[in-house]
């Protein structure tokens, strides 16, 4: 069972309302000789005495604290006030003394602040002020202190409630999504071990038979990248069944971010086309966030590294695109199984005036004010390292 945030305040009303009951009849009794006619006081605090230990099933919570409870309660507490001039004599009311339900009556207020908020404080309390006014025939500035008190303090309660009740919703939900993620990740789990293994085993197998196992193998392999995207973050791929098996190599084109350098882009949104049956994406649960401008000069660096691959590392290559989330930068990282670039090959093709590496991949991080860092080993593959900063810097043009 789940604990209201509020429970503890019906709680707390319930004893108020005994207490205070029981403290107004200990002050008629201590100042019997004020009243005139005491009959009229005694007749009231039996009905008040009753009332108050029959309705303590009322004020347990805000299902049993009904409106037509709450209209007699406040109804008593009234007449109790109005009542107090028949039943003591003027030196009483001169000298401030208190009403017959004396502050019994804040506890019907604090019912209806409690089960409404502070609407509902501010209607109850107002009838109380008037008639504590009635019954002292003049604004006296204790009066009117007293009023002010009473109205003031049952408003803030009432506010104070309606901010628990805001705040047990958003607690509730907020356990309903980490129940939804905890499933989830159990479901990815299962499915990680079984479907996931079973389509890669598809595809290589697909590949080594040829023939039209090949293309069923192609097939698994991109069921398997969807599948694996929609587990780990719910970004689905580009529909790639027009695709040829060469482009398969690498992805398309990464998806236009909305206009605006400065409008927040999920740089994973962009990234995600480019997952296919040989390029794997691996990617934060969590949004990535870059100005749009940055997004997409970020996913046309990651593009024109996978072009490279596509071009010198052979069409059975596998690439892998990793994205890191840090707290100041964001770093991805896209590495190959190929061949590897030979020593002082990018230098000698510059020279030639082939610029792909020169101008679209570190000239794109360059102008972002980041960095591009290409590490390479003859026969152990290629990484390339891009770095961009999320703030400031990532704006410099």
């Amino acid at each position: 069972m789940r604990m209201s945030v509020e429970q503890p305040l019906w709680r707390a009303l319930t004893a108020y309302r005994v207490l205070t009951m029981l403290y107004a009849v200990g002050l008629f009794a201590t100042a019997y000789d004020e009243y005139d006619r005491a009959g009229i006081a005694i007749v009231y605090y039996v009905v008040l005495f009753v009332w108050t230990l029959a309705t303590l099933p009322f004020v347990q919570n805000a299902a049993a604290c009904t409106k037509r409870f709450l209209a007699v309660d406040l109804a008593i507490a009234l007449t109790g006030i109005l009542l107090t001039p028949l039943a003591v004599d003027d030196r009483h009311i001169q000298n401030g003394g208190p009403t017959l339900p004396s502050i019994w009556t804040a506890g019907s207020v604090l019912a209806y602040a409690i089960k409404g908020g502070w609407r509902w404080a501010a209607f109850a309390s107002t009838p109380v002020a008037a008639a504590n006014l009635i019954e002292r025939g003049a604004p006296a500035r204790d009066t009117v202190h007293n009023v002010i008190l009473v109205w003031v303090a049952s408003i803030a309660i009432g506010y104070v409630v309606e901010v628990a009740r805001a705040s047990e919703r958003t607690l509730a939900r907020a356990l309903e999504i980490e129940a939804a993620t905890r499933e989830r990740e159990r479901l990815a789990r299962d499915i990680h071990d079984g479907v996931l293994q079973v389509l890669a085993m598809v595809q290589r197998r697909g590949t080594v038979i040829g023939g039209e196992a090949a293309e069923l193998g192609r097939m698994a392999g991109e069921q398997e990248i969807a599948l694996r995207t929609l587990v780990s973050g719910g970004l689905l791929p580009l529909s790639r069944g027009s695709r040829s098996p060469a482009e398969d190599a690498t992805a398309g084109t990464a998806q236009e971010p909305p206009d605006g350098d400065g409008t927040p882009v999920d740089l994973r949104t962009l990234l995600a086309p480019y997952a296919a049956a040989k390029v794997s994406f691996a990617e934060p649960g969590a949004p990535v966030l870059l100005p749009a401008a940055a997004a997409k000069e970020l996913a046309a660096a990651v593009g024109a590294a996978l072009d490279n691959v596509h071009q010198h590392a052979g069409e059975h290559a596998r690439a892998w695109i990793l994205v890191e989330d840090e707290p100041d930068e964001v770093v991805v990282t896209v590495r190959d199984d190929g061949p590897g670039i030979p020593e002082g090959r990018l230098a000698q093709a510059e020279g030639e005036g082939r610029l792909g590496v020169a101008l679209s991949i570190r000239g794109r991080l360059r102008e972002l004010g980041g960095s591009a860092e290409l590490m390479s080993v003859p026969g152990q593959g290629t990484e390339v390292e891009l770095k961009v900063f999320k703030e400031a810097k990532a704006g410099h043009r």
